[in-house]
């Protein structure tokens, strides 16, 4: 590797680069040695070419009168004690010529090196202003001795003498006293590193025009390092096209090369040459892994000392146990791999390959391997990988490995379409994803049959996750069949753990938004256990982000806590801002507002829209809408609730099958039409919309508003009887709504006691799971105000939906209750309810038809299970735990 030395480039660029040229003076710097130079010592250590030399010139040649400075440059190989310490002298001397001095003064043979440092100390204490001395290329220094010396006259230096000490590695001196005594300041590479801005003004001190984005690929190539950048400034002078230049300037720069070979590599043995070239087709490496490629022991050591030496390599770590090279030298050192060792590059890559895959590093592995030749083999490594990185929530990592790949060549290899498709899939690019998916399906009978089957499964898994990212919920029936039987096959060999647990995921996922509650929660749980087991948290908080909805078998209680579970395990795993999460924040948002929480409901939902932001699954974003526009219609404000629920329609229309939740959606957009008076258009939103008798409740409920807008309240009755007369019954959501309206119906019609039964029914039907949100959307406060008069065993429940529709915010569902065996009696109750008024216990006892002892015996329990001493107590705890509304009571409406 031996050529011509090129010691005249950093010499050309220690004068240009410094601005003795005029191309730019680094002021920034300059400061940064001025405070430096503060203390009794400067160590300036920094790699070859780092501008340590144009630095000191530029510094020295702005000193002023008020302090001499003396500029020594070591010689190349200098193991002369003597004729260092004469250097020295001479320097302190005559400071003047010896900056630019190219001749080094011969050794004065008269003197011994003992009498020559007596000298330095006392031309020193001789000097009347402030002396800064300054040593360059320290690290030629090769005499022992000399350093030896160096170290002890250090510290005995008058107070006023400076020294600067500049070095490609740290001086072999010992300096821990200086650094005790904080008398010691460092400059280091990246102090001398070019920054962006510093880069742009080389450019422009030297006439090149180049764009920003040109500017920033110089800065990030050369990663600061000035003789680079002088280097790629005397290449870019005159070029016809330097945004070319800049997007192909590496370590293969001709002139980069040369510099790199002279100042750098041919100052190292053979041995550490021969591991920095095998060592360079690798990114990062630590002392086993170079050990691997370079055939021998010791390369750890090696990286070290390199390091130590500012040679080019970078250690990546506290420890100091990765390390990288620089980015140019890494260029050159590989084109010099392939010009001197081609032949074993196929095996070093495959060493490389070999290493990481051990390690489970599938990406470097996979672009180790591609880079031996070996595609098939990187293709299966790839689709073996890629649904863990999905479970892992690291779906970017497939297209990052894939860009190993050539363009094209999934085209041959179905695990590399199904790859490419879970890539586009990620990406939302689904006819992309859709097309890479026909490819890999067009492969699977030329596949060898042991992958065949697992091939088939994986296609299945990622056509249920395409339909659920576009909502073509109706075109997967034989995907959705595949998968039900494969995942019901656990000892399957196509099914490993990371492909099962995404098909469970996907199942589960499209089952839950087609209203195929049952199976999706049999799926998810199967999923959310075996993402415990294998150790997957995303794939875990994915389950379980789609487990918070209720149905027959789930409280609207246990679906809203399990949607904070999800939310709380994903924030436990740091994962509560990734899209997969959003169903879970809508589901508990959509909870809060059923239970009439409004304020509550809305924050929740808030953080699913950011969450979910623009890769929200079509199906979440109607789940959304849906619930923004209950929101809004709790509050009273039907325009909003309109286009909100016109969102939701139109969301719906992009799904193929039915969703879930399109009943509720298209009944109340005409509902909600119907209450701003336009009927037709309501009726024309229910018009041929169909699904099973079990799930036509809301829509009935729906033509019932409309009945009602159009002053029919005898026909909406009858149209309300349907409802509840399904078989099997209708949901409680839409029974609540049906009482309601029934009991609005009945108030209209002059019927009062038929009122109450339904608003009792209504209130019967909500309190299992505080069902408040239809009671504000019917704005049942007329009806409810026919229960002052009745009995009622739901008195708490109504003391809330009171509150709500009177202006108050509803109460918290997490206060704590009464204990069971403090709870109050139906008799209790009723006499509580009488507390608030003014009727005396006499009077309670006309109005309850029950004798003053039965008053007396139940206003006493009551005061006991309450805690209270007196009348007023009992009303306020009572008040508190939420048995009494603030308003309400049997005597109000008298």
């Amino acid at each position: 590797m031996t050529r011509q030395r090129g010691e005249h480039v950093p010499q050309l660029i220690s004068r240009d680069v410094s601005g003795a040229r005029g191309l730019l003076v680094r002021k920034d710097l300059l400061q940064l040695l001025d405070r430096a130079v503060t203390k009794r010592v400067t160590v300036i250590s920094a790699p070859p070419g780092s501008g340590k030399t144009s630095l000191l010139r530029a510094w020295a040649d702005r000193s002023t009168n008020l302090r001499r400075v003396a500029f020594v440059t070591v010689e190349r190989d200098q193991q002369n004690e003597q004729r260092f310490w004469c250097a020295v002298l001479d320097a302190i001397r005559s400071p003047a010529r010896s900056i630019d001095s190219e001749t080094p003064p011969a050794p004065n043979a008269a003197l011994d090196v003992d009498q020559v440092i007596d000298s330095v100390l006392s031309e020193v204490a001789e000097q009347v202003e402030p002396l800064e001395l300054i040593i360059d290329d320290l690290h030629e220094l090769k005499s022992a001795v000399a350093l030896t010396q160096l170290e002890n006259l250090l510290p005995i230096l008058p107070s006023s003498a400076r020294v600067v000490l500049s070095s490609r590695r740290d001086p072999s001196i010992r300096l821990h006293q200086l650094r005790l005594a904080d008398d010691i300041a460092e400059i280091r590479a990246g102090d001398l590193r070019f920054t962006e801005r510093e880069t742009g003004e080389l450019l422009a001190g030297s006439a090149i025009s180049l764009s920003a984005a040109g500017v920033a690929a110089l800065h990030q190539r050369t990663e600061g390092w000035a003789a680079g950048l002088r280097l790629a400034v005397i290449s870019l002078s005159g070029h016809p096209d330097p945004e070319r230049f800049v997007a192909e300037f590496s370590g293969t720069d001709r002139a980069i090369g040369e510099y790199l070979i002279a100042e750098m590599l041919e100052r190292h043995p053979s041995e550490v040459q021969s591991m920095l070239l095998r060592t360079s087709l690798v990114d990062r490496m630590n002392g086993e892994l170079a050990d691997l490629l370079a055939g021998r022991s010791g390369s750890e050591r090696m990286l070290l000392e390199l390091e130590d030496a500012n040679a080019f390599v970078v250690s990546l770590d506290a420890q100091r146990t990765w390390f990288r090279y620089h980015q140019l030298l890494a260029d050159f050192l590989r084109l010099e791999l392939r010009r001197t060792l081609a032949d074993e590059v196929p095996d070093l890559h495959r060493r490389a390959a070999r290493w990481f895959a051990d390690r489970g590093d599938v990406v470097e592995a996979v672009r180790h391997t591609v880079a031996a030749g070996d595609w098939p083999d990187a293709a299966r490594l790839v689709a073996d990988h890629s649904f863990r990185w999905v479970l892992d929530g690291q779906a970017g990592k497939i297209r990052a490995v894939l860009q190993a790949f050539p363009e094209g060549a999934s085209v041959d290899h179905p695990d590399l379409a199904l790859a490419h498709a879970a890539a586009e899939l990620n990406q939302g690019r689904m006819e992309e994803a859709a097309a890479q998916l026909a490819l890999a399906e067009s492969h699977v009978q030329s596949a060898p049959p042991t992958r065949r089957r697992r091939l088939a499964v994986a296609i299945a898994s990622l056509r249920l996750a395409l339909a659920r990212r576009s909502g073509q919920f109706s075109e997967v029936i034989e995907q959705v069949k595949l998968l039900d039987a494969s995942v019901a096959d656990a000892s399957s060999e196509a099914m490993g753990s990371e492909l099962r647990g995404v098909a469970l995921l996907n199942l589960g996922i499209v089952e839950t938004w087609s209203g195929r509650l049952a199976d999706a929660e049999r799926h998810l749980s199967e999923g959310a256990a075996l993402a415990q087991t294998i150790g997957r948290p995303y794939l875990e908080v994915a389950c379980r982000a789609h487990q918070g909805f209720p149905s027959k078998l789930v409280s609207v209680a246990t679906a809203r806590e399990r949607g904070r579970q999800a939310v709380a395990l994903a924030e436990r795993y740091g994962l509560d801002d990734r899209p997969i999460l959003a169903p879970a924040l809508g589901a508990v948002g959509g909870m809060a507002i059923w239970m009439g929480e409004f304020d509550e409901g809305e924050r929740w939902l808030r953080r699913a829209w950011e969450v979910g932001s623009a890769h929200v699954d079509p199906a979440a974003a109607v789940l959304f809408h849906l619930a923004t526009g209950m929101l809004h219609a709790g509050r009273g404000k039907q325009q909003s609730a309109l286009e909100a629920f016109t969102a939701a329609a139109q969301a719906q229309s992009l799904l193929t099958g039915v969703h879930a939740l399109a009943p509720r959606i298209t009944g109340w957009l005409a509902t909600t039409q119907a209450r701003l008076g336009r009927q037709d258009e309501a009726r024309a939103t229910l018009a041929g919309f169909s699904a099973e008798p079990e799930r036509m409740g809301a829509i009935s409920n729906a033509r019932a508003w409309i009945c009602m807008a159009d002053g029919d309240s005898g026909t909406a009755l009858e149209v309300l009887r349907e409802v509840r007369d399904i078989a099997p019954p209708v949901e409680p959501f839409t029974l609540v709504e049906a009482h309601l309206l029934a009991g609005t119906a009945h108030l209209r019609l002059g019927d009062r006691n038929a009122a109450a039964a339904a608003a009792e029914a209504a209130l019967a039907t909500a309190e299992p799971d505080r069902l408040i949100f239809p009671f504000a959307m019917t704005e049942a406060a007329e009806l409810l105000d026919v229960l002052l008069h009745h009995e009622t065993a739901h008195r708490a429940l109504l003391a809330d939906i009171v509150d709500l529709l009177r202006g108050a915010s509803a109460p918290s569902t997490d206060r704590e209750p009464l204990s069971q065996s403090d709870e109050l009696s139906p008799s209790e109750l009723r006499v509580l309810g009488y507390l608030p008024t003014n009727l005396t216990r006499p009077e309670i006892a006309q109005e309850l038809h029950v004798s003053i002892n039965t008053v007396n015996t139940h206003i006493r329990n009551v005061y006991a299970k309450l805690g209270a001493r007196d009348r007023s107590a009992a009303v306020q705890r009572a008040r508190q735990l939420r048995l009494l509304s603030n308003r309400l009571s049997p005597t109000s409406a008298k």
